[in-house]
């Protein structure tokens, strides 16, 4: 059965679902990017008339799957108007008022798709919570610096997906004034990257970061850097004018170039040479030292945190790496420390020793710092371990998290990461705090702030429980 809403920009005509929710998919808030339009600013849609039919995901920025870190099922949809997004409502009552999460999906900002089962609404509209997930610009359409376009066109995109739900999420049930931001991974960093953008404020009330990646340095100079890497590596100028008319697959041969390892990278590791980045303008200051150092996004409730083994499986580097100490100095560790670091994770063995130097400087570490230095500013902050283990791998790994929070345990994909019996309860607790955040500014009082006199931490495990500063042995290595 068909239900039509009437936007700013034209009607759209979505599904009512078996459950008696709704769903409008493939929403344009942006003209498709092609042509001029390929590496400028979002643009709002032309008007129309007729219903547009929202009935089936829209076209997707991802080309390509990033299978070698993600277990979550992410298609790719061929298309032009990948600036669109998804919009599941309980109902689409303009008296409604409901809150609204904005799901802002991963994939280290050159993949993911906001057209996975795993974002599916439906348990957060069953709790009276409208869901809207959005696509954006990736790779180097998305983030690469050009001498002739604007910079971070990726995070211009999602402050497009924003002012779209600030002026059409009313006639969908929602509130535009109980907007929350929410996004893993890659998607995780995007939300602490818009608590760090003025322009954004007013947009959101509350942000929920999952597995935030901050990379570090993120300024203007690693931007020209890995422009200039690009140029050196591929002949092509980094200009808008240069790539706006190669194919997609002509696009991402190039950035297979860009991201190779090699001696002339000049310290740029693949992932933060594709990402966003401190412009000075847009993006005034660093993300982590905005978010360590000053007020931005200061009076927004804060909910951040990860999995306990993130990277964990990743396999140390092959034959003719560089010993143990000069690799965990290149990520930031100072190698005096390297003795301290294999004995607190002595554990796990050797051969996790990388993964879990990765796990720690992508996601524990900064992550900590950001809630360490809200807590001595007594800022509204909330802070998780996932603990969970997958009995199909043994660790509580990237993305494994998900299906919980969204309470989707029987979607596409989950059994072969969960096994088949996940602990049901877990995903209520999990789901629980989630929507309550959402609506209330808060994930109850089971879980208390974190602040700096105790740092009460919630751990997500079969029990969930709180730990008082569990991460200590991690400030002590990496922050101290």
């Amino acid at each position: 059965m068909s239900t039509t809403v009437t936007t700013a920009r034209g009607p759209v005509r979505g599904e009512r679902r078996a459950d008696g929710s709704l769903r409008f998919l493939g929403v344009p808030y942006a003209q498709p990017p092609v042509g001029d339009l390929r590496f400028a600013a979002p643009v709002p849609p032309e008007p129309w008339s007729e219903p547009l039919d929202a009935t089936a995901y829209g076209p997707t920025a991802q080309r390509r799957p990033f299978a070698e870190v993600t277990t979550i099922p992410e298609p790719s949809i061929p298309g032009a108007g990948v600036l669109n997004l998804n919009v599941f409502t309980p109902a689409a009552d303009p008296e409604a008022g409901l809150p609204v999460l904005v799901w802002i999906h991963g994939g280290g900002y050159v993949a993911g798709s906001a057209a996975s089962p795993w974002y599916d609404g439906t348990a957060f509209n069953r709790d009276g919570v409208v869901l809207v997930s959005i696509g954006y610009r990736l790779g180097i359409e998305g983030f690469l610096h050009l001498e002739d376009a604007p910079d971070n066109r990726g995070v211009r995109d999602w402050i497009a997906a924003l002012e779209w739900v600030r002026d059409n999420i009313t006639a969908f049930g929602g509130d535009p004034a109980k907007v929350t931001i929410a996004g893993q991974s890659a998607g995780g960093g995007a939300v602490q990257t818009l608590l760090a953008v003025p322009s954004a404020r007013g947009l959101f009330r509350g942000a929920l970061s999952v597995s935030g990646a901050l990379l570090r340095p993120d300024g203007p100079e690693v931007a020209r850097a890995a422009a200039r890497l690009f140029t050196s590596r591929t002949g092509v100028p980094v200009t808008a004018a240069a790539l706006r008319d190669l194919t997609d697959d002509e696009l991402l041969d190039l950035q297979d170039r860009m991201s190779a390892p090699g001696p002339d990278r000049e310290g740029l590791s693949p992932m933060p040479a594709l990402a966003p980045f401190a412009d000075g303008e847009l993006i005034p200051v660093p993300v982590l030292e905005a978010l360590t150092t000053g007020g931005a996004g200061a009076d927004v409730p804060l909910v951040l945190g990860f999995t306990e083994d993130e990277f964990t499986m990743f396999p140390p580097p092959g034959p003719g790496a560089p010993p143990l100490p000069v690799l965990l100095g290149g990520l930031g560790l100072d190698p005096a420390r390297a003795g301290a670091f294999t004995e607190a994770y002595a554990a796990g063995g050797e051969e996790r020793y990388f993964g879990q130097a990765l796990t720690d400087t992508v996601f524990r570490v900064p992550n900590l710092a950001v809630a360490d230095a809200r807590a001595a500013r007594e800022r509204p902050t909330w802070f998780y371990e996932f603990r969970w283990r997958s009995p199909a791998a043994g660790l509580a790994f990237h993305c494994l998290d998900l299906p919980f929070a969204f309470d989707l345990l029987d979607a596409e994909g989950v059994a072969a990461v969960t096994g088949d019996e996940p602990p049901r309860a877990l995903a209520d607790a999990l789901h629980r705090a989630w929507v309550a955040f959402v609506t209330d500014q808060d994930p109850g009082a089971d879980w208390p702030r974190y602040t700096a006199a105790e740092r009460a931490t919630k751990i997500w495990d079969a029990e969930p429980g709180i730990a008082v500063d569990p991460l200590r042995r991690v400030r002590e290595l990496w922050l101290d």
